[in-house]
């Protein structure tokens, strides 16, 4: 008796004859234990689905909306009373041109204060070679991409801009997995620092072309130094204020213009929702960028605006009280009681706020770009709702909708169910080239993998995957909110009262009538 086929319409997602499903299309077939067939003809079964997987129906590309809200957990915009926004790369989105002038600053800071050869002001940044959400090992001194259970992606590891071999990496770690005490703290620091804001990209570029020149002028080093030099360097052209100085004196280079900013903000006062800013950086600077994107008057949208507010302490410590800010600088003595409409706050802690506003729990929705720094306390702790902003998401999803990718994808889960049946089979041990067929396919399928990642990111693929697993930085995104969107304004397409509902995903272990294990439907949209 021939194996009975399963499938699953892909309109009705029932049992259906009327509507082909893609399975069928590709031959699929499920393995039973009352199979004649002892022996499947495993090549010849391969030679058809790889002939027919062309044939397998797009969803329209045009269709899918690259600027759109993503979700990760179910939110109703209906209830949101209160509005809070981070500043730099949440209301303010920069140009490309801000990374050049950061990893030039940085380099400057390292000759000058560093006393750093002189011949590294010839190096360059590299736009294509970071990606953000890495680790950097600091005692090594590689850095490299770790997927959401503390495994390193084999094929990402690099010291400086020179990949390590997979049997390199295996030695150094004692195979793939870092243990929790060498992972990054809550915050993203530790001895695998994590490279989430977004100043990184300028910053572990200055580290990997340092690395680079010592290297091949045999000057000894040590990582931790360089590591901890770079990082100084590009932090303090950002608190030191010259960062901040660069950009306002041309702001049309630097900070991204558009009518969409005022009219998102305009349309929340309207619909009655509360708004306030808590930002690190300082009110002239976030005055200047506001009065260029918004117009002079961009401080009467605000119910509050609180300003060096060094988050993530703002969330998490309750010692350091609000002061007024003066334009004048200065300085009053008098404690700070309430929050005012139409004044500007600097500092200050999170349980003063929640008390002086009575703004608290789910009511709000906090929107940042910094996935540690802006969201994970306020979720975590204050159990606020949650918007992840990042800008690469769109680029990303550019990329996912090539027909290269779209088919090599397909192809990579066909390949692994094949697998799966093959080793599935019955007396598939006992099979003729079974073995070597497995050892084809895996061969394959390691090929389609690199093929993936390298439309991504030639050097470290999806920011947002390993393989087959999340990143460590998507885990992370996750975790801390609700929703992501490449940026703000995206959210004008949706009402006030709209609700986010995220994708219902199949757990390993779950069965449904229409999915069983041993011949479960694929869905490739």
């Amino acid at each position: 008796m021939a194996s009975a086929l399963i499938f699953v319409c892909r309109k009705t997602r029932h049992f259906c004859k009327k509507h082909r499903c893609w399975l069928k299309s590709i031959g699929y077939r499920g393995i039973s234990s009352n199979s004649d067939e002892s022996f499947p003809d495993w090549r010849r079964i391969y030679q058809e689905r790889k002939k027919q997987i062309q044939d397998i129906p797009s969803h329209e590309s045009e269709k899918y909306n690259k600027s759109g809200v993503f979700v990760n957990n179910e939110i109703c915009l209906a209830d949101i009373r209160v509005y809070g926004f981070d500043y730099d790369y949440t209301i303010a989105q920069y140009t490309d041109e801000l990374h050049y002038v950061l990893y030039d600053l940085g380099k400057e800071s390292l000759i000058t204060n560093n006393k750093y050869p002189e011949e590294i002001k010839a190096q360059r940044f590299n736009p294509q070679y970071i990606l953000r959400g890495l680790h950097y090992d600091i005692r090594k001194g590689l850095l490299m991409k770790i997927d959401s259970y503390h495994h390193i992606q084999l094929g990402t590891v690099y010291r400086g801009t020179t990949q390590l071999s997979d049997t390199e990496v295996l030695e150094l770690y004692q195979g793939t997995h870092v243990p929790i005490e060498d992972m990054n703290t809550f915050y993203g620091s530790g001895p695998m620092h994590q490279l989430v804001d977004m100043f990184a990209p300028p910053e572990m570029n200055l580290i990997t072309n340092i690395t680079d020149y010592f290297i091949e002028n045999n000057i000894p080093y040590d990582p931790e130094y360089v590591f901890y030099d770079v990082r100084n360097a590009v932090q303090g052209v950002h608190t030191s204020g010259l960062l901040h100085s660069t950009i306002m004196n041309d702001l049309g280079k630097f900070l991204e213009k558009e009518s969409k900013t005022k009219q998102f903000l305009e349309k929340l006062v309207k619909a009655g929702k509360k708004m306030f800013i808590i930002t690190n950086s300082g009110f002239p600077f976030i005055d200047a960028g506001m009065r260029y994107m918004v117009g002079p008057d961009w401080q009467d949208l605000f119910e509050i605006i609180v300003v060096n507010a060094r988050k993530p302490k703002f969330f998490n410590e309750s010692t350091r009280p609000f002061r007024m800010y003066d334009p004048l600088n200065v300085k009053t003595w008098e404690r700070v009681r309430t929050l005012e409409k139409g004044k500007v706050y600097v500092q200050g802690n999170f349980n003063d706020f929640r008390h002086m506003t009575g703004w608290h729990g789910s009511k709000v929705l906090y929107f940042g770009d910094h996935v540690y720094t802006d969201l994970a306390d306020p979720s975590l702790k204050h159990s606020w709702r949650t918007g992840a902003i990042i800008p690469e998401l769109e680029d990303e999803i550019e990329k996912m909708l090539s027909e290269e990718y779209k088919v090599s994808v397909r192809w990579l889960i066909i390949l692994q169910r094949l697998l799966e049946e093959i080793q599935a089979s019955r007396n598939g041990s006992q099979e003729t080239g079974s073995h070597e067929m497995i050892g084809e396919l895996l061969e394959e399928r390691d090929e389609i993998r690199s093929q993936l990642k390298e439309l991504c990111n030639p050097r470290f693929g999806s920011m947002f995957r390993t393989h087959h697993n999340p990143s460590y930085f998507s885990r992370r995104m996750a975790r801390f909110a609700d929703i992501y969107t490449s940026k703000l304004t995206n959210l004008l397409q949706f009402s006030e009262n709209y609700t986010f509902y995220p994708r219902r995903s199949f757990l390993p272990h779950e069965r449904y009538p229409f999915y069983d294990p041993s011949n479960s439907p694929i869905d490739l949209s």
